[in-house]
């Protein structure tokens, strides 16, 4: 098989560009299809792949504020058509799910979520930073997004899920069928970290961006008197430095090789926001150690009330602080939360992908009704 793989855009890393990787490592021939390619902001690495980018990425400042941009993303992958390639591999977000391609050929959709500011534009508004007329401007717009999102979806041969949160989403705004394949997660380098010396800090690892929610998490500390690291940047920093007191410790960027030790050394994790997946408490417990995380989105396959962590119902501060104020890090056992962790390994990750495509291409090949059989569960 000959197969293309697409992604939304090039200029910033995170959970869709470690998914991005390990399908690169899986089909390390295949050449990526994508929006925008920003070299300055990617890994160096990137500059070896065949990359291919849309004619948008000419634009002026696009790298630094695609956003802006965002009514022409669905023109400009509405033009593109493969054609010389059997399978297309999308890892879509945005628009990407889109392009067009020929009968004989078969599009695979690895969704991380429907894309967010179309079907839940007033969660995703939520504490963004937008005048009220800008904020109204945007709705027509979104209106006719969600047909043209609503028809690429059609198109699609096969969705994938990244969590059974996203399932249901693509089931309710797209009107279609998928199956649950998890992210990939490098859970051993985690597992090689851990110990039995936890310091007195609870810990979040994100980008500082409004809907990640991480005020909810300083203020909440704030007010139970606990120490909270918090590794990452984002344009929300300062207005969460503003929120902080003397307890909470702002890290920037923290190195990958420094991530794992970090982890394995807090009392817990805080996921505070919705996160369609959620790669770090996976980390996390690989490393041995639980979460506190709102109990919605990825969080309900990860997160295991009273094996790998708690869940707090409702994203207040209140909620958050009923169920910190309780937690006790002892009551878990780190060897239970490890081996919870190993089943999103990049390598169960992998498997479960590479006999998607091939089940799926040899159903379409055939003529014949794809259901993908589970080659690790025989099912």
């Amino acid at each position: 098989m000959k197969i293309a793989l697409v992604h939304d855009w090039l200029n910033q890393v995170g959970g869709a560009e470690n998914v991005l990787e390990a399908l690169k490592r899986q089909y390390p021939a295949s050449p990526v299809f994508t929006s925008i390619f920003d070299k300055k902001r990617m890994p160096a690495h990137y500059q070896d792949w065949d990359i291919r980018t849309l004619p948008i990425d000419r634009l002026p400042a696009i790298h630094r504020r695609h956003q802006a941009y965002l009514p022409l993303y669905p023109l400009a992958w509405n033009k593109l058509e493969i054609d010389n390639f059997e399978v297309i591999l999308s890892n879509k977000s945005g628009f990407c799910h889109g392009l067009r391609f020929p009968p004989a050929s078969l599009h695979i959709c690895y969704c991380l979520t429907p894309t967010r500011y179309v079907w839940q534009l007033d969660n995703y508004l939520e504490g963004e930073d937008l005048s009220a007329s800008a904020k109204l401007l945007l709705r027509p717009l979104v209106t006719v997004l969600k047909r043209w999102d609503y028809a690429a979806a059609q198109r699609v041969s096969h969705f994938i899920a990244i969590s059974t949160a996203v399932q249901e989403r693509i089931s309710q705004f797209y009107a279609r069928n998928s199956t649950v394949i998890f992210p990939p997660v490098e859970t051993a380098r985690f597992e090689a970290m851990a110990t039995e010396t936890i310091e007195d800090y609870y810990l979040i690892v994100s980008r500082l961006i409004p809907y990640k929610r991480i005020d909810l998490a300083i203020q909440a500390a704030g007010a139970l008197g606990l120490k909270l690291k918090i590794a990452g940047g984002g344009r929300d920093r300062e207005r969460l430095r503003a929120l902080a007191g003397d307890n909470v410790e702002f890290l920037g960027y923290v190195p990958e090789a420094e991530l794992p030790g970090l982890m394995a050394r807090c009392q817990a994790l805080i996921l505070p926001g919705l996160e369609d997946f959620g790669i770090t408490p996976v980390q996390a417990q690989a490393a041995g150690r639980p979460t506190i995380a709102f109990g919605g989105g990825g969080a309900l396959d990860t997160v295991i009330p009273g094996v790998t962590g708690e869940h707090f119902p409702q994203m207040t501060v209140d909620s958050l602080k009923a169920v910190w104020r309780n937690f006790d890090e002892g009551a878990y056992n780190s060897q239970e939360i490890r081996a919870h962790a190993r089943r999103f390994d990049t390598s169960v990750f992998a498997e479960r992908i590479d006999a998607f495509v091939k089940q799926a291409w040899d159903a379409h090949t055939a003529g014949q009704k794809f259901q993908y059989r589970d080659p690790l569960n025989g099912n």
